[in-house]
């Protein structure tokens, strides 16, 4: 989703669904997209097994090495599906363990059925939000970059300025610093911002507040919940046309 101007997904969301009142399930884990995607298609074409005692039963093969993969990731998805604690409590467990193909493939299953047993619980549908980046309760995570005005880098007393103004920026907005680093030509955040506030605006005001004592940061960012992006993947994007970047500009 790409927000313009003073959107907010939960605003975006609402204005979909005609609503004012809805609950979220966010997935907290960073699981890359591409995973997400499978998951969301494997689901959709595999029917749902409802004999959950023969499911649960089942549970134990998730360690045997003579279960093939596939195997395994219609279990988890069939665990998923059940509201009861146990089929919860066994993917919470087959999460810690789980192999590097199937760990995220057992996030998502887990964040699944932690939403079908809280919309039982709590007598509401849940909207399930997830992004590559993942989140933490009513928050997504953020990749930043903040590209210096001049082709050069940030000195020791801006980078100093810009953790100043960043963390009083976001802590204003509810919002929270889980990383920050500076790189040759550009200064990365990773960010923890509610869904309920103006995504670009912290970080905008941090960059006015800098930019008041001397213009040295670019008004327009790169800004996902995509994944965290690499040096040269910044690198990229910041020197590609202007009309084919997906920074955010000070202007509308």
């Amino acid at each position: 989703m790409m927000l313009e101007g003073d959107d907010n997904i939960l605003d975006r969301i609402r204005e979909i669904l005609g609503s004012k009142s809805v609950s979220f399930s966010v997935l907290e884990h960073q699981v890359d997209v591409k995973v997400q995607m499978e998951y969301f298609e494997f689901t959709k074409s595999h029917p749902a097994n409802n004999n959950f005692d023969e499911i649960l039963d089942k549970a134990p093969t998730l360690y045997s090495d003579d279960i093939d993969t596939h195997s395994k990731k219609e279990l988890l998805v069939n665990l998923a599906s059940i509201d009861r604690p146990e089929a919860y409590r066994i993917i919470e467990r087959f999460v810690e363990d789980a192999p590097g193909e199937l760990k995220e493939w057992a996030q998502m299953a887990l964040q699944e059925c932690r939403m079908l047993l809280e919309s039982k619980l709590l007598d509401e549908q849940q909207i399930f939000i997830s992004t590559g980046l993942g989140g933490s309760g009513s928050k997504l995570r953020y990749f930043v970059a903040f590209i210096p005005e001049k082709e050069e880098p940030f000195t020791s007393t801006q980078k100093k300025l810009i953790e100043s103004e960043l963390k009083l920026s976001l802590k204003n907005h509810d919002s929270e610093i889980e990383e920050l680093s500076f790189n040759n030509n550009y200064a990365s955040i990773v960010a923890l911002v509610p869904l309920s506030v103006h995504v670009r605006q912290p970080f905008k005001n941090a960059i006015d507040e800098c930019n008041s004592l001397g213009r040295f940061i670019r008004d327009s960012f790169l800004i996902t919940n995509v994944k965290v992006m690499s040096e040269q993947e910044v690198y990229d994007i910041v020197n590609k046309p202007p009309e084919d970047q997906i920074l955010l500009d000070e202007e509308e």
